[in-house]
């Protein structure tokens, strides 16, 4: 087996005594050991067997052994979110005095985190602009321990340079931690490009269904070493029953984001120009600004794409109104198409002035495609339009 989705499809825990195909379920908070030796031999970490579900399980570990694969990492742990996860990679390395250089544009929760809770804990945090790497050195301090990024940012789908920025790491000998969310696996694979540490909110197109919360990291074996000895005492674990879910979801990844950016590019190349709209963006249209960096380091151009309505907030708010089939939701990566509106929602704690910053405007709509067949999609963006 040597392609990556094939090994990740087949990789699953040990079969049990009824020789079943598909995986089971490990729902057990704890283990049982044969007798006292063995217990005492698992607790000393002179073997690898389960012990209590907060620390590993088989169903979990199959979940985390598939993403490994696909983003041909060392190794890996599961979270309970994706954001646990976020902070997970961030705390297990950032101490305090400790200085974040991290890029501008990033999920909303992420930037709180870095923001807000961060400094509580003495870790400083610098943002450059996720687009110019050539200004990024010059931000690095003697303290500086990380470089993090997202590549397509949230929600502007700005392209970060992966290459650039992990010879940078290399050179100043950071971290190099990579969201690789919105891309998935099967988009890109940052740590192709030098990333340590790549975060994931397995929420989004992993589960691809919207029906359950989880997050990974996966990287560097002795990194995920450190992150497994914080997460098995702060305790973000990923339950069973959703690490399941998550595993079996991993088995369609593939095809999923076929369709999804298939249909995505499909849609981008029939809007733009559309006499409603100021710009649009999508990874894969040559009108993108950082196009050629796109098709040198993503293997398709996912399946989000972003627009700005001329009329502004008010326009925002009569398109999601107009629309009949796209949902409306806190979410992405779902097999139904959604519609957001980033200045009202998920960035809606960022000031006037960091949402400018990161071309969050008031009339930014952000477009995740389902599914559906293109053109009821495309359809009903055109009559809300």
């Amino acid at each position: 087996m040597s392609h990556r989705i094939t090994k990740a499809i087949r990789i699953r825990s040990d079969r049990t005594a009824d020789r079943e195909h598909s995986s089971p379920v490990y729902l057990t908070s704890s283990f049982a050991f044969d007798d006292a030796e063995q217990m005492r031999a698992t607790f000393a970490d002179e073997n690898d067997d389960y012990i209590y579900t907060r620390f590993s399980n088989p169903t979990v570990q199959e979940f985390t052994d598939r993403l490994v694969a696909l983003e041909g990492a060392e190794d890996g742990f599961a979270t309970a979110s994706g954001m646990s996860a976020i902070v997970a990679s961030f705390l297990s390395f950032l101490k305090k005095g400790d200085h974040l250089l991290a890029c501008n544009a990033i999920f909303g929760s992420t930037h709180t985190v870095i923001t807000k809770f961060l400094p509580k804990y003495g870790i400083e945090y610098t943002y450059v602009d996720a687009t110019d790497t050539s200004k990024w050195e010059a931000a690095i301090q003697p303290n500086t321990r990380m470089l993090y990024l997202e590549s397509p940012t949230n929600p502007g789908l700005d392209i970060v340079d992966l290459a650039a920025a992990g010879k940078i790491a290399k050179k100043h000998n950071l971290i190099f931690n990579v969201d690789n969310c919105f891309a998935t696996p099967i988009g890109q694979t940052p740590i192709d490009f030098g990333a340590d540490l790549v975060v994931h909110s397995a929420t989004k197109w992993i589960d691809g269904q919207g029906r359950v919360l989880g997050g990974a990291i996966v990287g560097r074996k002795d990194l995920i070493k450190e992150i497994y000895a914080f997460c098995r005492s702060t305790g973000p674990a990923l339950s069973p029953f959703n690490a399941w879910v998550l595993s079996r979801s991993l088995e369609t990844l593939d095809v999923r984001m076929e369709r999804h950016s298939s249909n995505a590019l499909y849609i981008a190349e029939r809007l733009e120009g559309h006499e409603k709209l100021s710009w649009l963006k999508y990874p894969f249209l040559p009108s993108h600004p950082q196009y050629a960096i796109a098709k040198s380091q993503m293997k398709n151009g996912g399946g989000i794409l972003c627009f700005e309505l001329k009329g502004g907030l008010q326009a925002g708010r009569e398109f999601l109104d107009k629309l009949k089939m796209l949902s409306l939701t806190a979410n992405l990566g779902d097999t139904r198409s959604i519609a957001s509106h980033p200045a009202s929602t998920t960035h809606a704690k960022l000031t006037d002035e960091e949402r400018a910053k990161v071309n969050i405007t008031p009339g930014l709509i952000r477009i995740l495609v389902g599914l559906e067949h293109r053109d009821d999609i495309l359809n009903d963006i055109l009559q809300a339009l």
